[in-house]
């Protein structure tokens, strides 16, 4: 219990590593083979909690990883009551919410470990996600969007000019890719954490609002975590790979749904200070998201990437 209150113990893991597994099973090994057992001489705990138990993914784990502590709740709980439950039996003084669908090396983790040690004023931080394909998620460094920032998404000019500032604010594509600053929010696929920051947002131990079933929750503790007092740092000195989307992209259209219905909620309930700015962000969402859509299918493709 002494660790609980932010007192380490020769025992106590450096890291604790939370991965929510759902139809991981084709994932989760590559992800797991990944990790380190230990950095800097200390244990690197992993904690995999099972959203879709019976799918096999829960046996790749217990028999070949053993090392791994696995919960199997029995029931999909969502992203973030999943992530929640992982928490709640971490032990270490950092914490590591890691997406299966990634494949990450010891070199990565130990940079984003050492930057936190380095500089106590941050409270979320992540490295560069790279695709299969070679290029850069740019979901792993986000603006918090403004109105105008969504309708350059919607309409494509962020796309078309990447390059500038103006139409650029929500993916930051012109900051440059290997270099290391403060952003709005960081993917929900890699969020490295101290255990006090954490603990200082999330004094109940509900680090994600459980309101958020899937989407959504990653962009709320970024928010929360800044409004503490925290800076939310992306690093590109380092990366890992991101297989992303592979366990939810069978239904694209229910997932891009999803994803601005979600953020849509996370805007209501932080900016959604009146009447009216509750209606603003309802009908700019629910434009965004048409638009959007409409674009994928007259481009007739499955890449519209809303975050």
């Amino acid at each position: 219990m002494a660790q609980r209150r932010g007192v380490s113990t020769p025992n106590t893991p450096l890291l604790s590593i939370i991965i929510v597994a759902y139809r991981s099973r084709d994932e989760i090994g590559a992800c797991l083979a990944s990790l380190p057992r230990t950095l800097e001489g200390r244990e690197v705990e992993v904690i995999v909690v099972d959203n879709s138990p019976g799918d096999g993914a829960g046996e790749i784990v217990r028999t070949q990883f053993s090392h791994a502590g696995y919960l199997a709740p029995g029931a999909n709980l969502g992203f973030g009551r999943a992530n929640n439950l992982g928490f709640a039996r971490a032990r270490g003084d950092f914490i590591l919410f890691l997406n299966p669908d990634t494949v990450s090396n010891a070199p990565a983790l130990a940079h984003g470990l050492a930057r936190l040690r380095a500089d106590d004023r941050i409270g979320l931080i992540t490295p560069r996600l790279v695709l299969a394909d070679g290029t850069m998620d740019l979901a792993c460094r986000r603006g918090i969007p403004t109105l105008w920032d969504g309708f350059c998404r919607a309409t494509g000019l962020a796309a078309a000019f990447p390059h500038t500032a103006l139409f650029a604010g929500y993916n930051l594509t012109h900051r440059p890719a290997g270099g290391t600053y403060e952003v709005g929010a960081i993917n929900g696929a890699f969020m490295l954490a101290p255990r006090r920051t954490l603990a200082a947002v999330a004094p109940d131990g509900k680090v994600f609002d459980e309101a958020f079933f899937m989407y959504g929750d990653d962009l709320d503790l970024c928010i929360r975590v800044a409004r503490a007092g925290w800076k939310i740092v992306y690093d590109g000195a380092v990366s890992i790979t991101h297989l992303k989307g592979v366990s939810v992209a069978k239904d694209y259209d229910a997932m891009a749904r999803a994803i601005f219905d979600a953020n849509r909620a996370v805007f209501l309930k932080h900016f959604g200070t009146s009447s009216f700015a509750r209606w603003k962000y309802a009908a700019a969402f629910g434009l965004w998201k048409q638009v959007a859509l409409l674009r994928a299918w007259l481009r007739d493709h499955r890449q519209v990437r809303p975050v």
